[in-house]
């Protein structure tokens, strides 16, 4: 009995011997190879794993970095441009600096000025909502005001705000991560360059309906109406579907179409108060003329 005991305790360590020798031998094989640098870029980034540079996480984006030939099509958005300098030291490699970019809400359909056409009781969830109906107002392209947006935020650079019914953006705690844009089953909120001074002008509607049917809907909604283009010196304006798009590439931030929008869907950002200019004053009356006809009334009434 105790020779069978002994044979079995052989045969299984033989056995586990050579399956640790397949197996060591299996593993120097087909082992991948990782390059150390990944880890010290992954350390460079704020580890946010957002998603917002278009990679899953920050350990796949540094692995991208580590294998580009440059760092041009590559940006940590929350980072910005400090970040991604220490990433090129790192790999001795140049690193191209990006315009700062911040999360803008293009509807400013309130509540005061896009009327509810029924009462919404369900899930309060944005994607559920768009799922189901166009929504609780007469707009079928605004936001739905259920905050999706909001919880998908993961640097707490946004609010809803209760008087409109609409969210907020933070600026100074935007990362431009995109998770915001990626919620909005509506897509109304778009990421554009932070502008000169934080200034910023954009059209603050989606409403592809033409004038007369988006006014209905909401006072303040984009009519298409050309305005904008005509005062626009730069063709930084065009309109599709009846809805005006400004392009922040080209946009000088002169104001002049802030000025001629009739619904005030144009939206200026961080800009200074306006200053009210002084009427000009009428003309004085020429004084020989005013003499000449003092000494008329004078003489109409001696007669």
């Amino acid at each position: 009995m105790s020779e069978i005991v002994i044979y079995t305790i052989i045969t299984v360590s033989v056995i586990g011997i050579i399956a640790a020798i397949i197996l060591f031998f299996a593993s120097q094989k087909f082992k991948v190879y990782e390059d150390p640098k990944i880890d010290l870029v992954e350390e460079a980034l704020p580890t946010a794993n957002c998603g917002g540079c278009g990679y899953p996480g920050c350990r796949n984006f540094a692995e991208a970095c580590v294998k580009a030939d440059d760092l041009s099509n590559l940006y940590c958005p929350v980072g910005g441009n400090e970040v991604m300098k220490n990433v090129a030291e790192i790999l001795g490699k140049n690193a191209v600096d990006k315009e700062k970019q911040v999360a803008v809400i293009r509807c400013s359909g309130s509540y005061n000025v896009r009327s509810r056409t029924n009462n919404y009781d369900g899930a309060e969830n944005c994607t559920i909502v768009a799922n189901l109906y166009s929504g609780d107002t007469g707009c079928q392209f605004g936001c739905l005001g259920l905050g999706e947006c909001v919880d998908a935020c993961g640097f707490d650079a946004m609010y809803m705000d209760e008087e409109t019914g609409l969210p907020v953006v933070i600026q100074d705690k935007c990362t431009a991560c995109g998770d915001c844009v990626r919620a909005c089953p509506k897509d109304i909120i778009e990421l554009r360059n932070a502008g000169k001074k934080d200034r910023r002008i954009f059209v603050s509607c989606i409403n592809e309906e033409k004038g007369g049917i988006a006014k209905k809907s909401c006072e303040v909604a984009c009519i298409g109406c050309s305005l904008c283009v005509k005062a626009c010196n730069y063709d930084a304006i065009e309109i599709n579907n009846f809805l005006a798009y400004i392009d922040y590439e080209k946009c000088v931030l002169c104001r002049k179409c802030v000025d001629v929008c009739p619904t005030g869907s144009i939206h200026e950002i961080n800009f200074p108060a306006r200053k009210i200019k002084p009427q000009k004053k009428e003309k004085s009356e020429n004084p020989d003329l005013v003499k000449i006809a003092k000494d008329k009334n004078s003489s109409e009434t001696k007669e």
